[in-house]
């Protein structure tokens, strides 16, 4: 495997985020921090605080969390470990989803509750503005304008200096243009699911930071033999690596937030850092992964 003593996600390129600034495009998403089912506390509060720390120890300037991790866990997790928070990172959060229970989601987009979170998340991670908020999922029981539209007031009133929203289509992010900037939109995207191609594509027409979720998982592509795991060990690589190091590649935009508890598995994800993956072995990769997206 590549040895990541070295290793730092300061090594891959930067991108600038409208209205909040230049971060490294490997980030960490603190999903993977809480509980089972993203729910409850981890097992060890510790190590989960070890873990953040480690990886701003490491480089990391753009940690991605969300009020529903937990609920809330993830963020308290994240203030006190970082609080106060190092020049240059930034901390993303997103509302607009709530945790009843292991691994249930509600989309809940009422403007009362978007507003009533963002001054929790505020509380929470102990700042006066959030430096990125994302609307989690469109709630489809509330008029869609009516949650862009609380969304602008908050930025308005210096509560957030960047806004973003989260798998959502092309069509969402024209109509939420009309209420504010949009710096980042996050769905789900990797080798092997490449449903979000147009959004991706607006992304990189429109400037926007594309947040891919999931962005391991590589199915049936890492498995013994399988392309990923090849060009893992002609790299010297993890299959994970060679997944991230893919996307890093895709486009200039993307910003894989690979998640997890364990420092050891952070250590390797930020090792994509120094994979470099040649015309040839991204082409292959690169149709590997259409076709297996395309059964």
């Amino acid at each position: 495997m590549t040895d990541t003593t070295e290793t730092s996600p300061a090594l891959s390129p930067t991108i600038d985020l409208k209205d909040l600034g230049t971060v490294h495009r490997l980030g960490f998403g603190a999903m993977r921090i809480v509980g089972p089912g993203v729910w409850g506390e981890p097992e060890s509060r510790g190590t989960a605080v070890d873990v953040v720390r480690r990886a701003v120890e490491l480089g990391v300037d753009f940690i991605d969390t969300a009020d529903s991790y937990g609920p809330n866990i993830s963020e308290e997790i994240i203030a006190e470990a970082l609080y106060p928070y190092p020049d240059g990172v930034r901390i993303a959060t997103k509302v607009g989803f709530v945790r009843t229970g292991p691994d249930v989601w509600v989309p809940v987009g009422r403007p009362e509750y978007l507003r009533q979170q963002t001054e929790l998340s505020l509380r929470k991670l102990k700042v006066d503005s959030l430096d990125l908020l994302q609307l989690h999922r469109i709630d489809p029981k509330v008029d869609r304008d009516e949650q862009f539209a609380v969304l602008r007031d908050l930025q308005q009133e210096g509560k957030v200096k960047a806004l973003g929203l989260s798998q959502v289509s092309v069509e969402d992010l024209e109509a939420a243009a009309r209420f504010f900037t949009v710096s980042t939109v996050q769905n789900r995207y990797n080798l092997t699911d490449r449903s979000s191609e147009d959004v991706l594509k607006y992304s990189e027409d429109n400037g926007i930071g594309f947040i891919p979720w999931a962005p391991i998982s590589a199915g049936e592509l890492a498995k013994q033999g399988g392309p990923v795991d090849e060009a893992a060990k002609c790299l010297g690589a993890s299959t994970s690596q060679v997944a991230l190091a893919w996307l890093l590649r895709r486009s200039p935009v993307i910003m894989p937030i690979p998640g997890t508890g364990s420092i050891a598995h952070l250590e390797d994800n930020l090792g994509a850092a120094n994979i470099a993956l040649d015309d040839a072995t991204f082409a292959e990769l690169d149709a590997a992964g259409a076709a297996a997206a395309a059964k």
